[in-house]
């Protein structure tokens, strides 16, 4: 597979076969940010569990302290005093039925993040198809289907993110961007993980931590060990 010169030179700078300590890790994951925009850093999470058994599904959501960097677009399933209370809390789309034909029909994805109150989810269940393979389907426990709407869009717009074992049990997530500096990056990566650790399902065996691996949108991965962020 061919790669950039950028990116062979800031592979120059990882030593593959190490396990780095989190801090370390992070100020090189920064050192290998060449590209011309603020990249983004992000957290891979392997855990040692089955994400086909229901009893061993880790998903959750957490704000981080210092946000992600990134202008997140809120959309709202409301209606009445909940839609005024969604657009006085900052969101960017709300409506009711009328935006599932819009998504239907016109394949709309110009959001990053769908809020539901729970008397709406009959209509956006019409929407699983559409929603569920793209990650943007409300859910209870990441507190996306909520009567509180203008909690959920502010917990949303000071940088909540949410985290899911994908099919090979491996969890995906951004926690800044480079030009956040060491402290904030390191604030963001402890309480990510600290919350996926929390959130160890009680069936889970073995070493749950099997892997952690930090990177930049455009850089090479680099190893934490894991043995150092429980």
């Amino acid at each position: 597979m061919f790669r950039g010169k950028k990116y062979q030179e800031s592979s120059k700078l990882i030593d593959r076969l190490k396990l780095y300590e989190p801090s370390e890790a992070l100020e090189l994951t920064q050192k290998t940010a060449k590209a011309k925009f603020d990249e983004t850093i992000e957290v891979h999470v392997k855990l040692g569990v089955d994400s086909r058994h229901a009893d061993q599904q880790v998903r959750g959501a957490v704000v981080l302290p210092h946000g992600t960097g990134k202008k997140v677009r809120v959309l709202v399933f409301a209606k009445g005093d909940k839609a005024k209370e969604a657009e006085q809390a900052g969101a960017d789309f709300v409506g009711a039925e009328e935006l599932v034909s819009k998504i239907q029909n016109e394949n709309w994805f110009e959001y990053d993040v769908v809020v539901a109150t729970p008397d709406m989810m009959g209509v956006v269940g019409r929407l699983g198809k559409v929603l569920g393979p793209k990650g943007l389907m409300p859910n209870p426990k990441a507190g996306t289907v909520s009567m509180d709407v203008a909690r959920a869009i502010a917990d949303i717009k000071a940088g909540k993110i949410e985290y899911r074992l994908d099919k090979t049990n491996i969890i995906h997530c951004p926690i800044g961007k480079a030009s956040f500096g060491n402290e904030k990056l390191m604030d963001n990566f402890r309480t990510l993980l600290g919350a996926i650790i929390k959130a160890k399902p009680a069936a889970a065996k073995g070493q749950y931590l099997k892997s952690v691996v930090v990177t930049s949108t455009m850089g090479p991965g680099i190893k934490i060990n894991p043995l150092r962020v429980e």
